[in-house]
């Protein structure tokens, strides 16, 4: 066995596993009952693969030997569990709380995933609790890209999994879609959830790629599914909305050689008019809250048919409500931009350095990038490249560090 062929069999492995593992967890959780140990089983398939690819080669489907394997070892499990169970019963004891056999119809997976996200959502759990948990089972991110994108440190976050992990299994959280009633008490963390998994699908944190699409679609699809089961809930429908417009630019945001195209040179010919015409739709059911606030937000940019014909004001003034909504350092820095649209860059760049001493900004590489971007409208370009190499240094994907480092590269004398 060659080295390159020993790397490429790796890379698959690598590749498949974290685009498919949210499906293979929910499938195995559905097996064993308990999320922890149906990660564990995920892990163990993704040790399997690695150990045998790259002697038997990359299978014609992946995606489907991954789950082949995971499901086999869920059942194995289950199946040694019932054995010991009976055993203790041939002595007189019985064993409480059997494992369930092997699901009528494993591939039958649609519900899966919302499954697994409201039970990640359970209200045993604390709401940052939820959030770790299910952007590591669904949306397959590391603790550290998980700590990035909620803007902490990587221990607090792998403490908070493997609490949160303990937590479900010792009060014996059903692996199920509650009920009406019960919806309403975990809507708002689903919903930051299912949010989350599309923006590091959107612009992923680290990586090669500037976009992760599987990480979007499944979002999306969540998102319709969960607006349909509770019609009633306006910010369901806003957040379907939201989702349905940034999709709809998904095939403008990167070159033919996945490299970022910024918003003002996207061919929005491009643009997916139909996912545009459902996120109108889906706006109209919503209602005022922060999700709803986006998606107007996101209408607004839909709307204009090129990048001059934006109403910058309408969207400066939107980010203005959504900051009375959600206050954060990071709504401002997004009004911050659409302020200099509408104002000039002076305007803006004022409301940037009024944010220089957040603490939740200290490493998010979209504070330099926007402030780079402000001085060069303005003429100080040596000022704007050490902006521009700042936030290179601090962003963990290939793809935006590239461009940064093109946009400081342009400015120097």
């Amino acid at each position: 066995m060659t080295a390159a062929r020993q790397d490429q069999a790796t890379a698959a492995v690598e590749a498949v596993f974290r685009i498919e593992s949210a499906r293979i967890i929910a499938v195995v959780t559905r097996v064993v009952r308990d999320v922890g140990i149906a990660e564990e089983l995920a892990q163990d398939a993704l040790i399997s693969a690695l150990e045998q690819w790259p002697r038997d080669g990359v299978p014609d489907n992946p995606a489907a030997w991954l789950m082949t394997a995971a499901r086999r070892k869920a059942i194995d499990l289950v199946r040694r569990k019932e054995t010991y169970a009976r055993k203790l019963a041939e002595v007189g004891r019985t064993l409480q709380d059997v494992p369930p056999p092997e699901p009528s119809d494993p591939d039958d997976i649609d519900d899966d995933l919302l499954r697994l996200i409201f039970t990640a959502c359970h209200p045993v759990l604390s709401a940052k609790a939820r959030i770790a948990l299910t952007l590591r089972l669904l949306g397959g991110l590391t603790t550290d890209e998980i700590a990035r994108a909620l803007l902490t440190t990587e221990p607090t976050v792998a403490q908070r999994i493997v609490r949160a992990k303990r937590a479900l299994a010792k009060a014996d959280v059903p692996f199920e879609v509650p009920g009406a009633a019960e919806r309403p008490a975990r809507l708002a963390s689903v919903l930051e959830v299912i949010y989350l998994i599309f923006n590091e699908g959107y612009s992923a944190t680290a990586g090669e790629d500037l976009l992760r699409p599987a990480l979007c679609e499944d979002a999306l699809r969540l998102a319709r599914v969960l607006a349909a089961l509770m019609p009633g809930e306006p910010e369901a429908h806003g957040l379907a909305a939201l989702l349905e417009f940034q999709a709809s630019r998904l095939p403008a945001r990167t070159g033919p050689d996945g490299e970022p195209v910024l918003l003002a040179d996207q061919n929005r010919t491009k643009w997916n008019r139909m996912l545009m015409h459902r996120g109108v739709d889906a706006l109209q059911r919503a209602g005022t809250g922060p999700y709803s606030v986006q998606a107007a937000i996101a209408m607004c940019h839909a709307q204009a048919l090129r990048y001059e014909d934006t109403d910058w004001k309408a969207i400066a003034a939107l980010y203005g409500r959504l900051a009375q909504l959600t206050p954060s350092a990071v709504v401002e820095l997004n009004r911050a931009v659409a302020v200099s649209m509408a104002e000039g860059p002076e305007q803006g760049l004022k409301l940037v350095d009024a944010l220089a001493d957040e603490a939740a900004l200290k490493d998010y590489h979209f504070l330099p990038s926007v402030r780079g971007d402000l001085l060069e409208r303005l003429g100080r370009h040596e000022e704007a490249r050490a902006e521009f190499a700042r936030a290179a240094s601090l962003t963990r994907n290939a793809r935006e560090r590239e461009l940064l480092l093109s946009r400081a590269r342009d400015l120097e004398a």
